[in-house]
């Protein structure tokens, strides 16, 4: 009900504000700001390359011309307006629920889940085919707000994010399966990079919770939508979601907009309200965050219905082949080239004139021991102030780096990357 949540909410009377509001190193003080800590996270995070470049990066359907398809861009603009409709119904802290939501994927890379599992796959033979994740995005988007992204300070040197503890667990911790129910957060801070696998570990915060549900609440919705755009569900598909909403809400919850109506188009926004006001009736700070289980069996069903027709749909199978070819001819020109890195040069192979190769010496400039020969104090000059994170004369760690570079690409960047490294 309204404001049930009020008492577990992160503010200045919890127990976990401490350390929710900590920060790796202290951040520069401006003398005039107005904000919370957690708002100042939220609008670092929103003036950051990786939240810009979630414009052009897959939400479902890749590289997408038509502008009406969801990026992951929008998907997260979902998230945080279903975050914060649900934390502000039930009394928590609006500010930390925002700031997670907003920052949750600036780690995802280009095409999507697929992108992700061409980087995780190129990285597991090492480990082996059963081996844990070495890349999730989930731990990337933590990685890339401690160690990647910028922001220039009062002094103009850029500086990596440095966000508050309790964002940062909310990036890692976002991983989580819908139909879980009772979904509450754990008692104690962690050290997050001691975090092995996705969805293990429930966020620290109860805003935290909240987002972890809302990026469902909000792709199952919107992914419907897009599929019809595209033509990707046919009359057939589309009887059977009708059905699945009928035999789960339609005649079980005669407080569902659906009541009576079920034959008719199903809404997407009407979808998501419903899931969020069920979210909000049924949840309680004893129980955790939880549907009804009517909505349960509906969400449940409705997650099988999008894998069935829309996730593994032969069209969205065919583009994930040439993301797959695009991703691994990057990555093995770059591998190629380390020899040259290791002298601090780039070959004319991959010519400053190129994208990837200016972009890629960007990189190393900002990221690792690399030394350009033609100008050694490049990145004094360039007045960035990040931490050296890879090493090029170490084999892993400049395979991490590649990992790494190619996972902040968006779809049309790879794309024009692998079209100049295939075009002579």
């Amino acid at each position: 009900m309204k404001n049930d949540f009020i008492m577990v909410r992160t503010d200045e009377l919890s127990r976990k504000w401490q350390k929710a509001v900590t920060r790796l190193t202290p951040i520069y003080a401006r003398g005039n700001d107005i904000r919370s800590e957690f708002e100042r996270d939220y609008t670092r995070l929103l003036h950051c390359q990786a939240y810009r470049r979630l414009k052009h990066k897959t939400q479902v359907f890749f590289a997408p011309h038509n502008d009406h398809v969801c990026t992951r861009m929008e998907h997260v603009g979902h998230v945080a307006s279903v975050a914060e409709t649900i934390a502000r119904h039930l009394g928590l802290n609006t500010d930390l629920t925002r700031a997670i939501a907003i920052g949750h994927d600036i780690g995802h890379a280009p095409f999507g889940h697929h992108g992700e599992d061409i980087l995780n796959n190129l990285l597991k033979p090492k480990e082996g085919a059963n081996a844990p994740k070495k890349f999730w995005h989930e731990r990337n988007s933590l990685f890339f707000a401690d160690y990647i992204e910028t922001l220039p300070d009062p002094n103009g040197h850029k500086r990596t994010l440095n966000l508050t503890y309790a964002v940062r667990d909310g990036l890692v911790c976002h991983c989580g399966e819908i139909d879980q129910q009772g979904v509450k957060p754990r008692e104690e801070p962690i050290d997050l990079y001691e975090i092995k696998q996705p969805g293990l570990v429930q966020p620290f915060t109860w805003e935290g919770c909240v987002v972890k549900v809302s990026d469902k609440i909000a792709f199952l919705g919107r992914d419907l939508e897009d599929a019809l755009l595209y033509h990707i569900l046919d009359y057939g598909s589309y009887r059977e979601l009708r059905e699945i909403v009928a035999e789960t809400l339609g005649l079980t919850k005669s407080g569902s907009s659906y009541s009576k109506r079920s034959g008719k188009a199903v809404n997407t926004t009407v979808l998501i309200n419903d899931m969020i006001v069920d979210l909000c009736e049924n949840s309680t700070p004893q129980d955790g965050l939880f549907f009804s289980e009517s909505y349960a069996r509906f969400i449940t069903e409705l997650k099988k219905f999008s894998f069935r027709n829309i996730y593994n749909h032969w069209r969205l199978a065919e583009f994930q082949r040439y993301a797959t070819v695009i991703i691994e001819t990057i990555y093995r020109m770059l591998m190629r080239i380390q020899p040259f890195v290791q002298h601090g040069t780039i070959p004319f192979s991959l010519s400053r004139d190129y994208s990837l190769g200016s972009t890629f010496e960007e990189w190393l400039i900002s990221y690792t021991n690399y030394s350009p020969k033609s100008d050694p104090d490049k990145k004094k000059k360039l007045h960035l102030e990040t931490p050296v994170v890879f090493n090029v004369h170490d084999n892993e760690s400049y395979e991490k780096c590649i990992i790494e570079f190619i996972s902040g690409m968006t779809d049309t960047f790879a794309i024009e990357c692998y079209n100049e490294i295939i075009t002579f």
